[in-house]
């Protein structure tokens, strides 16, 4: 360890007993440690020793702990007299065996100078620090680095507010204490009498002094001799009070002297005495000139008040932000010079201040001509009140800028939230907008209306919003009506044709005052608007709608950064309107298309066929879901549901090829199942149909015997499609799975395929179904077939028909996010009148 400067022990000493405690300094280490992230920070005062004056979090030494600089890393910084970051203390050698380091308080530490103003010595150190290990970056010690500065003048301002009063004590006991001369002028004999005091005071020997007015003006300093002589002889024309304070040049060197007194009348009538005491004020005004020096090189402003409220002093930086010269401060009163104060917390604050006698600390703006804000801090006196200020209107400003972002960016995602909810609800346009109002006001106004342009193309008012309850039926009168009794000058109208932000600064004027007598005019007077702003909702060089949105007339107009942001959320909101109409286009357009290439199925005798396709709830796309049942040449007949990958209309025109291949091979072949797939495979590769799919195909076949017997064989092969079920005419449900599934379609062509036989009783119902149905995000495919499973065996007895629609909606109650197709096949019993459900009363005959 360096050994002890003299004078920084004599910086430090001087701060040591103010700076302790003080609530600046607990303020500052408490932000230190905030903005750093860190568990602790502290400020210490270094001179002989290091003495703790202040600190947040959980510190080791309480405020007034004086500790051994070799023993504390606050050292480590003084020697370096720069910031030293420690990321580890137990592993660096300067600080291991610190005691600190050692009882695990401070293991990370990041540690600034503070230097004194005047003599540049460092007199203390900002910290911060924490238990655990940490890497600190070069942005944590500039961060620090700037903290130091107003440390410093919080250390600073503590000592010299603490000097300034005490040297105010001490001049007011030196005039009862001190050596005091006394004077007495006579005029008329132009007689001086000083006794002994005043002449050791101005260097004379009582042989020297030649007793005149003149004596005296011999020591006095030439800059000094006119005022002096004006003011006594200001004193003696009014027989008035003299007081005056100047330089005597003695032959030891220059002294300061105060001199007070009063003109009288001389006792024999005429003429005057001035009477009066002078002492010797150099010490004070060494003490002043070094306050003055200090004050003046602080990076704060500061500024003194009496306790008649008028300024005593201040600092060129006082000057600076308080925009007046110091000559025309001292001497003038604050709430005179400065009269935006009178009522503000300038006012409540330093008034508190004063009469309680506690300091204070506080934020506050001052409107123009200074139109800044600032951070205060004032500590009263028995003279008065000393005030330190600093400018933070940028910060300020910084603060006011990320808070408005920061509602700007909620505003945007709740206003992005809140039309995918409405939309992905289908709520339409009117419900989103009506949901987008309530989501801008209050924030951007105090109302607001939403239009939409609609097919007829004229506007239509679809909802608003009041910020006050008891108002919004008046607001969603006034957009009832209001359309129809607006001008074509009316700013919507302007907003509507520019496609631009329309400002109205006074809706009164340019709408109110306008409107006809009516329950437009009464609604609008009602809700008295102020200021307004209409803007089209545009998306794609089209107008979908409109928003006005008002203030009132407690509130500002709404200013350029509210009006971008504004029009950020309207093209938001008209962008997904847009894409919710197309959207919403081309999902008709999908399954109108979709369901055009499903054809009804076929009627064959006692056997009912029904089918379903329900497309996926949020799509707005061709889906790949398909089924079909025809009837072969040899009177079998055939059904087959597939079901293609991909959601696109690439999807859409496989899925159109491959059902008309499968039908076609089927038909004309006449073949069964598992040669039509293979065949399927086969074509796909052949005429470079490029997709996967899988597929299902079952063909419901009977012969003589078979229809003697009150049955019917089901021959079926599956392409890699969820299992066929079977509910069979006493109640059980089977499902049609292989141990060995095989390929889905488009993988290999010369795959072999299987085929399986199974006899039904008469009154059996086959369910063929796609995977949307039994699968999804909430639900396995071996769950869904199960619950199906159970479900099937559950409402077996409804009619065909009604157990399609209510498989549907008891698997998928919310819907699925894949298209479902469905197909069901009821084998009613021959033995007995064809049931109307079954097809027309005349069966056409086989082919």
């Amino acid at each position: 360890m360096a050994p002890l400067d003299p004078a920084r022990f004599d910086a430090a000493r001087r701060l040591v007993g103010t700076a302790v405690g003080s609530p600046g300094l607990q303020r500052l280490t408490e932000l230190a440690a905030t903005l750093l992230g860190a568990p602790s920070a502290a400020v210490a005062v270094v001179g002989a020793v290091q003495t703790m004056a202040g600190g947040a979090g959980p510190q080791l030494w309480i405020a007034g702990t004086e500790l051994s600089l070799e023993d504390t890393l606050s050292g480590l910084v003084v020697a370096a007299r720069e910031p030293v970051a420690i990321a580890d203390a137990r592993a660096d050698r300067r600080s291991a065996e610190l005691p600190a380091v050692q009882q695990g308080a401070a293991v990370s530490y990041l540690g600034v100078p503070l230097s004194d103003p005047v003599t540049g010595q460092v007199v203390g150190v900002l910290a911060t620090f924490g238990p655990e290990p940490r890497r600190w970056t070069e942005g944590d010690v500039v961060l620090l680095s700037q903290l130091a500065s107003p440390a410093v003048s919080e250390l600073e301002l503590a000592a010299v507010t603490a000097e300034y009063e005490a040297s105010r004590l001490r001049s007011e006991l030196a005039l009862d204490a001190a050596e005091i001369g006394s004077f007495d002028w006579d005029l008329d004999a132009d007689e001086l009498s000083w006794d002994d005091r005043l002449l050791s005071l101005f260097g004379y020997q009582r042989s020297d002094f030649p007793g005149s007015i003149e004596g005296f003006l011999r020591r006095l300093h030439p800059d000094d001799v006119d005022r002096v002589t004006v003011a006594m002889q200001a004193a003696v024309e009014t027989l008035g009070v003299y007081q005056a304070e100047f330089r005597v040049v003695r032959p030891d060197g220059v002294r300061w002297i105060r001199a007070r007194g009063r003109a009288v009348p001389h006792e024999r009538g005429a003429g005057a005495r001035l009477l009066g005491a002078a002492h010797d004020t150099t010490a004070q005004q060494d003490v002043d000139a070094r306050v003055s020096r200090v004050l003046e090189s602080m990076p704060a402003a500061f500024f003194s008040l009496g306790r008649d409220w008028t300024f005593t002093h201040a600092n060129a930086e006082a000057e600076r932000l308080l925009g007046t010269s110091r000559d025309e401060l001292v001497g003038g009163v604050v709430w005179e010079l400065f009269p935006a104060a009178l009522g503000s917390d300038f006012e409540v604050r330093y008034r508190e201040a004063m009469e309680s006698g506690r300091p204070t600390s506080f934020e506050a703006y001052y409107p123009p001509p200074l139109d800044r804000w600032f951070e205060v801090r004032a500590w009263p006196s028995p003279e008065g009140l000393s005030v330190y200020f600093l400018d933070i209107t940028e910060r300020r400003e910084r603060e006011e800028a990320t808070r408005r972002d920061a509602r700007r960016l909620a505003l945007i995602a709740r206003v992005a939230d809140t039309l995918s909810r409405a939309l992905a609800d289908r709520r339409g346009g009117p419900g989103a907008l009506q949901e987008l109002l309530e989501a801008v006001v209050p924030e951007l106004g105090d109302w607001a209306i939403a239009s939409l342009v609609g097919e007829d193309g004229r506007l239509h008012d679809v909802g608003s919003w009041h910020a006050d309850p008891e108002l919004q039926p008046v607001a969603a009168e006034y957009a009832r009506v209001r359309l129809g009794a607006l001008t074509a000058t009316a700013p919507i109208v302007d907003a509507l044709a520019t496609g631009e932000v329309t400002v109205v600064p006074d809706v009164a004027a340019s709408v109110g005052r306008l409107l006809p007598p009516g329950a437009a005019r009464d609604a609008y007077w009602q809700l008295d608007p102020a200021t307004a702003v209409a803007l089209a909702l545009v998306a794609r060089g089209r107008v979908l709608g409109a928003m006005s949105v008002y203030r009132g007339r407690d509130r500002e107009p709404m200013d350029a950064q509210d009006r971008t942001t504004l029009r950020e959320v309207a093209d938001r909101a008209a962008l997904a309107l847009d894409s919710a109409a197309l959207h919403e286009q081309e999902r008709r357009m999908a399954e109108e298309l979709q369901r055009s290439l499903l054809t009804d199925p076929p009627e064959p005798d006692h056997s009912q066929i029904a089918v379903r396709y329900v497309p996926a709830v949020q799509a707005a796309q061709v889906g790949g879901d398909w089924y079909d049942a025809f009837l072969q040449p040899g009177g079998a007949t055939v059904v087959a549901i597939g079901d293609v990958v991909g959601h696109d209309t690439v999807a859409a025109a496989a899925m159109g090829q491959l059902r008309s291949l499968l039908r076609g091979i089927a038909y004309s072949s006449g073949a069964g199942p598992a040669a039509v797939l293979a065949a399927l495979d086969r074509a796909m590769e052949g005429l470079q149909v490029h997709t996967l799919a899988t597929a299902a195909v079952a063909r419901l076949e009977q012969e003589p015997v078979d229809r003697a017997r009150g049955e019917t064989r089901l021959r079926w092969a599956n392409a890699g499609h969820p299992p066929l079920l079977v509910l069979h005419a006493d109640g059980r449900v089977e499902q049609l799975a292989d141990e060995r599934a095989d390929l889905m379609l488009g993988v290999d062509a010369t795959a072999v395929r299987r085929e399986h036989l199974i006899v039904l009783a008469r009154g059996s119902t086959v369910l063929l179904y796609t995977d949307g149905l039994v699968e999804g995000p909430d639900l396995p495919l071996d769950e869904g077939v199960a619950r199906l499973v159970a479900l099937l065996g559950e409402l077996g007895d409804l009619p065909l028909e009604e157990l399609c629609d209510q498989v549907l909606t008891r698997m998928r109650p919310q819907g699925s996010e894949d298209d479902v197709a469905l197909v069901g096949v009821r084998l009613h019993p021959e033995d007995r009148p064809r049931p109307a459900v079954a097809g027309p009363e005349v069966v056409p005959p086989t082919p």
